[in-house]
């Protein structure tokens, strides 16, 4: 797992442990418990023994870091996809501190945590007020009352970029009290069975704001629904792959541009 990753925003994923607990409606028809439970590991939920793996798997991300110096080509890796890097369980500590080692030494990948738990980030993490470059820090935004409760959490961290998923988008959402500070927007819809809609208005709004504000703007998918051109409603269930992922006529894979950003904060300083 892990190697060439299906997820279209980024290059690689890595879990430095399998298994979460639900904390929100975004979590209802959790992914990554469904496909845990496929393969017959109970490991979602808050007295579950979380998965956990060996050093084989902790050497892939060295080698991903060693090609992108070999190519001058930095490379993303979404942290997790199984898990929540910041979920507050003692028993995933060892893990969490042998990821951070990890950080430090692939300085050539840029390390996307996304978290439904900003509230832990700093607190659980070991930078202080100096968070590597190498660092993104995201959280997950599903409905309006999400964005208000994590996003300011989210801006207290100190890291050079500050991204979110908006994903499952479960009502229309309004960033424009945080579009100053944030470097990216990924918005998707539900896949998977039980999948909720969402209306094409709603990630129209949220591309606007991001053009607007500049900021980079990426639309991973519409999940299991299609969509007339002339209605914002949804029309029928096809699966993921059919209902694709043109918003108005075209893709929206828009990443920041760290050595950008990182630019800008040293001329600003």
């Amino acid at each position: 797992m892990g190697q060439k990753s299906a997820i279209e925003w980024t290059d690689h994923t890595f879990n430095p442990w399998w298994g979460c607990t639900k904390v929100s409606p975004g979590c209802v028809h959790c992914y990554a418990e469904t496909f845990s439970n496929r393969y017959q590991f109970d490991v979602f939920g808050p007295r579950k023994p979380r998965r956990t793996f060996g050093e084989s798997y902790w050497h892939e991300p060295l080698k991903w870091n060693r090609l992108a110096a070999q190519t001058g080509t930095r490379a993303r890796v979404f942290c997790a996809s199984m898990a929540d890097v910041f979920e507050d369980n003692a028993s995933v500590e060892p893990e969490r501190q042998k990821l951070w080692r990890l950080i430090d030494e692939t300085p050539m990948l840029d390390w996307l945590l996304l978290t439904k738990r900003p509230q832990n980030m700093r607190r659980l993490a070991p930078w202080e007020n100096d968070w590597p470059i190498n660092v993104w820090a995201m959280t997950s935004v599903e409905d309006q009352a999400h964005a208000q409760s994590r996003i300011p959490l989210l801006l207290e961290v100190p890291a050079l970029v500050h991204g979110l998923s908006v994903e499952p988008l479960l009502e229309p959402v309004d960033l424009a009290p945080w579009l100053d500070d944030l470097q990216w927007v990924i918005v998707g819809g539900e896949s998977g069975p039980g999948a909720r809609p969402m209306q094409v208005e709603w990630v129209a709004f949220l591309r606007d704001q991001c053009i607007e504000a500049g900021i980079p703007f990426f639309f991973k998918q519409w999940g299991e629904w299609s969509y007339a051109t002339d209605s914002s409603m949804p029309t029928r269930r096809v699966g993921k792959k059919a209902a694709g992922r043109d918003l108005e006529g075209r893709t929206w894979d828009e990443i920041p541009d760290v050595e950008s950003l990182w630019l800008a904060r040293t001329a600003h300083f």
